[in-house]
């Protein structure tokens, strides 16, 4: 063994650079939805709805069944892709655009995401950060899509992201 320090390398989302547009970044493993996934989350939200909570009333509804709260199908769309692109590289989610829920989420189905990079530039206002527009899209274990979004957000760029790990605080320019 040598002196010579380890070399360390951290698992992070990507700076604004490394975003490519066009690229498709398929998100792995899929989560495979329980029925206490939908439980806790549409309680955790304080959502009444009977159709995802209870089966005897969805049983007379349209799909005969509980739906998974579409929210939590998002939710998991949107966790998905952080370890790939966004952890510890991104400044702020600045908003959602175009929300659809096309087929429906039932306990037991398995979601898979991806995300397509539709745009980015860098910022006017804030220096050493970037905009960055994602769709993102699930499908469940069968290849039907179940939920797309736009999403908008703030990242870092590589030199000021990197100057503001090492002290923890705002980064300048």
């Amino acid at each position: 063994m040598t002196d010579v320090p380890m070399r360390e390398i951290v698992e992070r989302g990507l700076w604004y650079e490394e975003f490519e547009e066009g690229v498709r970044y398929l998100h792995r493993p899929g989560r495979t939805v329980s029925e206490a996934d939908n439980v806790l989350f549409t309680t955790l939200t304080m959502n009444p709805q009977p159709l995802h909570l209870d089966a005897a009333w969805s049983a007379g509804q349209p799909f005969g069944r509980p739906l998974v709260n579409s929210l939590f199908t998002l939710s998991t769309l949107v966790g998905q892709s952080v370890s790939q692109l966004t952890r510890g590289t991104l400044v702020a989610n600045l908003g959602f655009g175009e929300v659809a829920f096309p087929h429906p989420v039932f306990v037991g189905d398995t979601l898979y995401g991806e995300s397509v990079v539709e745009s980015k530039r860098e910022s006017a206002s804030r220096p050493g950060q970037g905009i960055v527009v994602l769709g993102h899209t699930a499908r469940n274990q069968d290849g039907a899509i179940v939920a797309t979004a736009s999403r908008t957000m703030l990242v870092w760029m590589r030199e000021a992201g990197e100057r503001q790990s090492r002290t923890g605080g705002e980064a300048s320019g």
